[in-house]
């Protein structure tokens, strides 16, 4: 009997072996260079075009490549998923500069040979000098766990700059691409509506007929409608334009150059490049005084972008303003990235580190894109703007950087100026910082490269700041300034926290504990003379007893918050309500998804109330906008990315999907549904693609599917209903902790699972 089990046991491995050796090995994909993927297409004037990079380097026409700057570039790779449980043993990349050289599988500039290592990113270039201009190309397999070896990836292509230095953030050029009207109707016998269904930063481009060549044709743009109509006095910074068109006797194409607006083309602003030519957002368009027949095809939008991909990324749930407010974020990020770098909208076109923060963790989220982020941050790093919470998030971009990337390069060339960007220098004996106690000198200013004078912000508008006193409320929910401020000094808690975590990935063990040390003095003092026991919330700061939800969610979202005042603090901020603007909904929410109370954040998500995300849609806006409405901030703009936080509250909070560890190793899904009835999403990562989807019946059962990239684990979060329940993986039972509402399966390896718990 022993021997007929075993030899049925070394039958059943033999076949299981046999099984995954038989499997197709998929060869490694989505190969990248200093992080950024296509590196081998070529633009011409900004459109994409099919000219092998090799080619186009050789003749003359106006070209746009990535450059690679960086001396020796890190390669990286997706690795396929496979059976469940797959991971990478070793790996092989062959870089040449000869392309018939590497399809024979040899190298004359670098071959790895065989490395053992699941290491599947970051690997920093070794071999031959890279000379500037060259074009190289490279290619890699792999091995698994399984004993298998991959065919070679496809043959990738990299130019490299004509300057290369030892570090520098590469990111792709701005593309352009033609869209044609969703509708045009014809008004009266002269006149033409045109609708692109959606706002974009572009030009028009027209095909016109004249008889005579004595025409005068008004051309209109715009994002707004008044009674059907063009809203020709949109208010605000909501664009509206005016162009006149003579066109010629005959059949010709007309672009209409946009002018250059001051403001926003001034020394501050971010500068559009030449190739792509000055661009405006509008949706609408109408065109008078033009008596022949327009067809769609003679109307063109020429839209401006950095290169995205809309297939990275989606969500769709059982609520249908939820759905709305996902595209209308997610758009938001691609329509605004027309300048390569995040900006504040279009009224100014300044980089601003409140709206880059939101952007990129919002950018990480639907699209597998990372240059644009990086390039934003380190940016700012020499350029700051005066709010000190504002100085502070630097260190929280940095941050974000590593734990999403996975990659040091950054933090280890700005790391001096990181330090700096804590404010640590302001402290005084209890840990608090502040901008009015005479701590702001010049030597202060210079470590963190600002001229100026820093000034609290906490919430954008401010009473009155619009010159209407006190008829604007401002956002921030009558916080009262004080010398030693809350919400300053939770971002300074925050900064120091990860300023420890960024030490300890840089292995600087000494700089670890003084920033850890730091924090926690500042912790104790914080809730010792900020917090108001008898009525169990924060106070705007020492020496004023005025609670705001300021002074209330910033310290719930940065993890100050003692457990033993978490439900305090959260019944004062579902009291306030949306009492912030849309930049301050991303900490609100981020608090409240933390503090676990899915219910509020939902009911927040996918209000319809004049305060939320909605709104934005029923204005009749594509793009998130500035402000709630017009009535808070009447300058405001329609093309503003600090209003599409949901783009990355859905998928990290709502979804439940971070990182755990840098650049995605180890992944928490943690949904919070609430009284969603099912969702689905798709989230981009450097490793590849996280899918999740659920089927929630609330208190009584819950059902997840998920798919881990390769070379990764998760820790997976279902409900917890009962000492009773049933959790199952793949239907069978599973072993699990309980973690407070939460059922914790540890460590879920690589593949595709499904989860299901019950009462």
């Amino acid at each position: 009997m022993f021997r007929q089990r075993l030899t049925l046991c070394i039958i059943c491995l033999f076949a299981s072996h046999f099984l995954v050796s038989a499997q197709e090995v998929i060869a490694p994909y989505g190969l990248m260079v200093n992080m950024l993927l296509n590196t081998e297409q070529v633009f011409l004037n900004g459109y994409p075009v099919n000219t092998p990079l090799e080619e186009a380097v050789t003749h003359r026409e106006n070209w746009q490549f990535t450059n690679i700057s960086t001396a020796r570039p890190v390669f990286g790779w997706m690795f396929p998923s496979g059976p469940a449980n797959t991971k990478q043993t070793a790996y092989r990349i062959l870089v040449s500069s000869d392309k018939e050289l590497l399809a024979g599988d040899a190298a004359d500039l670098w071959d790895t040979g065989k490395i053992n290592s699941d290491q599947s990113l970051h690997i920093s270039y070794n071999g031959k000098q890279l000379h500037p201009g060259s074009v190289c190309f490279w290619k890699v397999k792999t091995w698994d766990n399984y004993g298998r070896e991959s065919a070679y990836s496809d043959i990738a292509r990299f130019k490299m700059a004509d300057r290369l230095v030892d570090y520098a953030t590469d990111r792709h050029s701005i593309q352009k691409q033609d869209e044609y009207p969703a509708r045009l109707k014809k008004v009266d016998e002269n006149t033409y509506f045109i609708d692109f269904k959606k706002a974009s930063f572009g030009r028009l481009r027209l095909n016109l007929f004249s008889e005579t060549g004595t025409d005068s044709v008004s051309i209109h743009l715009g994002e707004a409608l008044k009674n059907g109509r063009l809203d020709r006095s949109p208010g605000g910074a909501i664009r509206y334009s005016r162009y006149m068109v003579q066109p010629k006797q005959g059949w010709n194409t007309y672009v209409i150059a946009i002018r250059p607006d001051k403001r926003n083309t001034g020394p501050q602003a971010v500068l559009i490049p030449e190739y792509i030519g000055e661009v405006t957002p509008f949706r609408y368009c109408e065109i008078e005084n033009y008596s022949h027949p327009l067809q769609e095809k003679e109307v063109v939008r020429e839209t401006a972008f950095y290169p995205f991909n809309e297939h990275d990324s989606y969500f769709h749930s059982s609520d249908s303003i939820l759905n709305q407010i996902w595209e209308i974020s997610k758009y938001a990020i691609k329509a605004t990235s027309f300048l390569g770098v995040y900006i504040d909208g279009d009224r100014e076109r300044i980089p601003y580190e409140a709206d880059a923060l939101i952007n990129q963790l919002s950018h990480y989220c639907v699209a597998r894109e990372y240059g644009m982020a990086r390039y934003t941050h380190e940016y700012l790093i020499h350029k700051p703007t005066w709010p000190t919470e504002w100085i502070l998030q630097s260190v929280l971009m940095a941050w974000h950087d590593y734990i999403y990337t996975g990659n040091k390069q950054s933090l280890e060339y700005f790391y001096d100026d990181l330090k700096a960007k804590t404010l640590i220098m302001l402290a005084d004996e209890e840990g608090f910082i502040s901008t009015r106690t005479g701590k702001v000198t010049p030597a202060v200013l210079e470590s963190i490269h600002f001229k100026g004078e820093l000034r609290d912000i906490v919430d954008w508008p401010h009473t009155g700041i619009l010159g209407l006193e006190k008829e604007e409320g401002g956002e921030t929910d009558g916080f009262v300034f004080t010398e030693v401020n809350t919400v300053v000094n939770a971002y300074h808690y925050k900064a120091l926290t990860l300023m420890a975590r960024i030490a300890e990935a840089l292995e600087k063990t000494s700089d670890q504990k003084f920033y850890q040390d730091r924090a926690t003095l500042l912790k104790r003092s914080f809730n010792a003379r900020l917090f108001d026991q008898k009525r169990g919330v924060y106070v705007d700061g020492i020496g004023t007893d005025h609670a705001s939800l300021h002074a209330n969610m910033f310290p719930l979202a940065f993890g100050l918050v003692p457990e033993k005042h978490i439900r305090s603090v959260l019944e004062f901020i579902r009291s306030r309500g949306m009492a912030c603007s849309v930049y301050g909904a991303q900490f609100l929410l981020d608090a409240v998804y933390d503090a676990h109370d899915a219910d509020y954040g939902l009911q927040l998500l996918t209000s319809t109330g004049e305060r939320s995300w909605y709104n934005m849609i029923r204005s009749g806006s594509t793009i998130t906008t500035e402000a709630w409405d017009n009535k808070y901030k009447p300058n405001q703009d329609w093309n503003h990315a600090w209003g599409a936080a949901p783009a990355n509250l859905i998928p990290r909070k709502l979804m439940g999907i971070e990182p755990l560890e840098p650049g995605f190793k180890k992944i928490r899904i943690k949904p919070q549904p609430a009284w969603l009835k099912h969702a689905g999403i798709k989230h981009p990562t450097i490793r590849g693609d996280i899918t999740a989807s659920f089927i929630n019946r609330p208190n009584e059962s819950f059902r997840l599917e998920v798919s881990i990239p390769a070379n990764t684990t998760a820790d997976v979060y279902l409900p917890f209903y009962s000492e009773e329940q049933k959790v199952l993986l793949d239907n069978k039972p599973v072993t699990y902790h309980r973690e407070g509402g939460f059922s914790v399966i540890k460590g879920v390896k690589p593949g595709k699972w499904s989860f299901h718990v019950y009462r």
